[in-house]
């Protein structure tokens, strides 16, 4: 977890520890935050008594008509009773076995835009009297205030990552598809492999927005390499190596100019482009890093974005089925590619395919 997403955390536990000093039956409070280009939410801080019954949710705000409509009003919701938390959905779900038995949710703006909804939960179906609602306020504009403060450097980092994605879409529609779909696809290896390494919400959701900056130094690559049909000479093979140079130079840049440097998690860019050509044998490039010592980012980018790769069509090949592809990763799996990361796109082929339904039907519209 990073320094700020810590401070939120420990500053809303300290709100809410001050709360369930009114108001006992509060049990939990927690935020959310949107991504508008996504449409999804995902967890990012909360204070919960008990068990957390949610976490590393991530769901599309399209699947949860009310919260859609505090969005859109900017009006406050308050479900009081068991059927009226959407029970549909299985973070209703997982609340409502929990114990949560009445909802208080506000939404997140700031200058026009949505960062995402405030969430107070209670055991109790009455607890949200207007009276109650009436004492949150102040405390709710507080953590408005915190979560869009730290939230700030993150906003910031992803305009500068979509702007230098802009770049690659100028030279290849479909380089721009590509990106798409490896994010997604990125993501959810990530989401699988949270548990397991330790990646907080806020790292996952990074994952997903840095993994199409992977190949960033292409920019600084000829279209004569980039565009060209067939196999690369040795000397043009050296010369395509240098996008990883160039993409570290080119982040230094967006670090320096957009003042950066303080993100506690700008660390997993560095690590995404100068790592996502690194295998866990020792056979990859730029250092020859092995295993562990491959930054866990850099090795969930690599999969998605050589499965993406595979089953495109490209100037010097056709696209390879899902199932070649697929034996190809497991063929090489602790070889050239990380093997957790490789178990994880295939155990979520149904996703993997509903991505790449949905990316190719769009390309396709858009032409």
């Amino acid at each position: 977890m990073s320094d700020s997403r810590d401070r939120v955390g420990t500053r809303l536990a300290e709100i809410h520890a001050r709360l369930r000093e009114e108001f006992q039956p509060l049990e939990r409070v927690a935020v959310a935050v949107y991504d508008e280009d996504t449409d999804h939410l995902t967890t990012y801080v909360h204070s919960t008594v008990g068990a957390a019954p949610l976490s590393h949710f991530d769901a599309r705000l399209a699947e949860f008509p009310s919260l859609r409509e505090v969005a859109a009003s900017g009006r406050p919701r308050i479900l009081s009773n068991p059927t009226g938390i959407e029970p549909r959905s299985a973070a209703a779900r997982r609340l409502l076995g929990a114990g949560v038995r009445s909802s208080y949710t506000l939404p997140i703006r700031d200058d026009g835009h949505l960062y995402g909804f405030l969430f107070y939960d209670s055991s109790d179906p009455a607890f949200f009297t207007p009276t109650v609602e009436k004492r949150l306020w102040i405390y709710s504009e507080m953590i408005r205030l915190l979560v869009v403060h730290a939230l700030g450097p993150i906003r910031t980092l992803s305009a500068a990552a979509k702007t230098a994605r802009e770049f690659s879409r100028q030279r290849d529609e479909e380089t721009g598809a590509h990106l798409e779909r490896m994010s997604r696809f990125a993501h959810l290896i990530a989401l699988s492999l949270a548990a397991r390494h330790g990646l907080s919400d806020e790292q996952v959701e990074l994952i997903r927005d840095l993994a199409p900056l992977h190949d960033l130094g292409k920019v600084g690559i000829s279209d004569r390499l980039l565009l060209k049909e067939g196999m690369f000479t040795a000397a043009e093979a050296a010369e395509m190596k240098e996008h990883v140079a160039k993409g570290l130079q080119m982040v230094e840049v967006m670090i320096r100019e957009f003042g950066l440097g303080g993100i506690a998690h700008i660390g997993m860019l560095r690590n995404i482009i100068g790592c996502h050509h690194e295998s866990p044998d020792g056979s990859g490039y730029p250092v020859g890093l092995e295993g562990d010592a491959i930054p866990i980012e850099a090795r969930i980018t690599k999969v998605a974005d050589v499965f993406d790769a595979l089953t495109s069509d490209r100037p010097y090949k056709e696209a390879w089925t899902n199932d070649a592809a697929f034996a190809h990763l497991r063929a090489n799996a602790g070889h050239l590619f990380d093997a957790e990361a490789v178990d994880a796109l295939i155990t979520a082929r149904d996703e993997v395919e509903a991505i790449q339904a949905r990316f190719r039907e769009e390309a396709a519209v858009e032409k």
